[in-house]
């Protein structure tokens, strides 16, 4: 699911950063009532690597922090993760974080596209559980990584889509 592309953005100054040559980075967001993992692509868009955790507080510090990372890193898009059930149904936190995706888009002006996000934190937990040091898996929470395992799912979805449209056109 994509959020109209089309807002306003003359004013926002996380847009107006977007306007100079450099290649735009993807941000993915996995969503929570308590605290969202970040992960950022790299500038060509063929790597994802976890960024941070961000302990949420209240809705005019989430957004400042999420508008510091952009302008920070260079964000051209923002994908959030939507917890479907495994049947591929809308529960009460999809509907959350659809509305937190709308709201992104409205604060940062900046193109915010729902992705699916089922297993990405039970496959984080397998990745932590046998890639990471002991000190990186006793640590807590997986946000940044499963955000991570959202943008490189995103991303591989991605060129599929353009080698497969390629294909078709010789």
């Amino acid at each position: 699911m994509t959020l109209a592309a089309d807002t306003p953005v003359r004013n926002n100054p996380v847009a107006a950063d977007t306007a100079g040559a450099k290649p735009r980075r993807i941000l993915a967001i996995d969503y929570g009532r308590k605290r969202m993992g970040l992960a950022l692509s790299d500038e060509l868009g063929l790597t994802a690597r976890p960024l941070e955790t961000l302990v949420r507080t209240n809705r005019r510090n989430d957004f400042r922090r999420l508008r510091e990372v952009c302008r920070k890193h260079h964000v051209g898009q923002i994908i959030v993760g939507h917890p479907l059930h495994m049947t591929g149904e809308a529960g009460p936190m999809a509907e959350e974080a659809a509305r937190f995706a709308a709201r992104v888009q409205k604060e940062l002006g900046i193109g915010v596209e729902l992705v699916d996000e089922r297993l990405t934190t039970w496959e984080a937990r397998q990745t932590i559980t046998g890639t990471a040091a002991p000190s990186r898996r006793k640590r807590g929470p997986l946000d940044d990584v499963a955000a991570a395992v959202l943008l490189r799912d995103y991303l591989e979805q991605k060129r599929s889509r353009a080698t497969t449209a390629g294909a078709e056109k010789d």
